[in-house]
């Protein structure tokens, strides 16, 4: 079966239980983010697992469960967890995801993502916009993809109407949202000390396992893309750190009032796209 066949299979499935109509914006919900979906009205939701030709998402955090209904009087579509790079070995394993997205017509992503932070001064329990991105995991999700869009130009590719929205939104929650790079590496080792001193050196701000595959198919599809990060540890080195899964969930949930305070907020300025 094509892609294209999948994709439409996976779509007309979805449709037909409940995720019909038009939806405002898209968001994929890292470790710990899970818990947006109990802001929604009027939800219905599907395990992947019963979705045609969908990817499963296996990590403790990631419910595996999409989810439409309305938050702030708009029609949302939620990805409760993603599939990673290191669970697969493929970095287009999002691909499917993200063409749905833009099979359904939605025109504007969010990933979210639980994220390390490699300066002293991004403390755990902070939200950051990402701004750009450094791919350090050796991986891409358009390898092996032979069309012409391929070559797609990631300039602005974080866009800047959507990082405009997203200050608006924290200013009206009262919630500091500083803006920074999103280093990716493919994980599931955390980060040595002398890679995170690399980061550093290269200009990132932040470092994590995720959402730059999800961001480099959104472009290729035509998405507006914004991500942001809630920061769950100092990354290795930084001040002794030595982060683990347990903590990053931790520091997750414990962040996740502000987080679904602000996309409540980012919500509801997305009228103004």
């Amino acid at each position: 079966m094509t892609m294209h066949k999948m994709i439409q299979e996976a779509a007309e499935f979805v449709r037909a239980r409940g995720f019909d109509g038009r939806f405002d914006a898209a968001f994929v919900l890292g470790t710990g983010l899970g818990t947006l979906v109990d802001e929604v009205g009027d939800a219905v939701s599907l395990a992947y697992a019963d979705i045609p030709n969908f990817p499963k998402s296996g990590v403790s955090g990631h419910a595996g469960k999409l989810v439409a209904g309305t938050l702030e009087g708009k029609r949302v579509l939620l990805f409760q967890g993603r599939a990673h790079y290191y669970e697969t070995g493929d970095a287009g394993a999002m691909r499917l995801p993200i063409a749905f997205v833009r099979e359904l017509g939605v025109p504007v992503l969010v990933a979210t993502n639980a994220a390390g932070s490699v300066r002293a001064n991004i403390r755990p329990g902070s939200l950051v916009a990402i701004n750009d991105h450094l791919n350090l995991s050796g991986g891409n999700p358009l390898l092996r993809d032979h069309t012409e869009g391929r070559f797609v130009s990631l300039t602005d590719a974080y866009d800047p109407e959507l990082r405009q929205i997203l200050q608006r939104a924290a200013k009206k929650s009262g919630i500091e949202v500083p803006e920074g790079v999103y280093a990716w590496l493919s994980g599931p080792s955390f980060e040595t000390p002398a890679e995170i001193k690399m980061v550093q050196i290269l200009g990132g701000d932040l470092v994590g396992m995720s959402t730059v595959p999800e961001v480099i198919l959104a472009r290729y599809y035509g998405l507006k893309v914004a991500a942001i990060s809630v920061v769950t540890n100092l990354a290795a080195g930084i001040e002794g750190a030595s982060p683990s899964h347990q903590e990053t969930k931790d520091t997750a949930a414990e962040a996740s009032e502000k987080f679904k305070r602000l996309i409540r907020s980012f919500v509801a300025e997305l009228s103004h796209v």
